[in-house]
């Protein structure tokens, strides 16, 4: 488990929060700029000496979810494997930043169980771009081939999406520069001495 000791420090020594793992769960539709702000926060982190690991939701399913598809019981089963490795991380003093839709309150309402139980910090942050603008970015054409009828099940559009009711952190990306998102989630870290 993480988390600081009598003394104050953590169990890397730290007593800046550098040590201090945590996982940052970054929900949100498609194109809503959640990996950008992960990235961008992720390059602030590490330039302060944090370990970081940015878990890609693309890059999960690919490696780690491969064969799973976008059934509310696949997308559960992936969710909660990218919850599983990101609380083994952040239990092991990393910043785990996770720009993953995880569309259902359920599962991630699950995952941030896990952390508890473990005493691991977690903290869900909504990226709260409206699906016109997302539709608009399109950054990987999922919308347009969607609107096609090459696609089913986007979630947003003809698959749900559960915004969180109560997220420790709400981004309206659309309305911001990167940079100044990416401050925001920074001053909530640094706020619970995560940062």
């Amino acid at each position: 488990m993480s988390g600081a000791t009598a003394s104050g420090t953590d169990r890397t020594g730290s007593t800046d929060g550098t040590g201090t793992g945590a996982t940052i769960w970054l929900t949100g539709l498609p194109s809503a700029g959640k990996t950008t702000i992960a990235h961008a926060l992720a390059g602030r982190l590490r330039s302060e000496g944090h370990r970081v690991e940015v878990l890609d939701g693309d890059e999960i399913r690919e490696f780690l979810s491969a064969g799973l598809g976008f059934s509310r019981e696949d997308r559960n089963t992936n969710v909660q494997r990218i919850g599983f490795v990101a609380e083994l991380l952040a239990s092991n003093g990393v910043k785990a930043l996770v720009p993953v839709i995880a569309p259902y309150a359920d599962s991630r309402e699950a995952v941030r169980k896990r952390h508890q139980a473990e005493g691991t910090a977690y903290l869900e942050v909504h990226v709260a771009t409206p699906v016109e603008v997302c539709s608009e970015r399109d950054v990987k054409g999922l919308y347009a081939r969607q609107a096609a009828g090459e696609l089913s099940g986007l979630t947003g559009v003809d698959d749900p999406y559960e915004a969180p009711a109560d997220p420790d952190l709400r981004i309206e990306a659309h309305t911001e520069p990167v940079d100044d998102s990416a401050a925001r989630l920074y001053a909530l870290l640094a706020e619970r001495g995560l940062a």
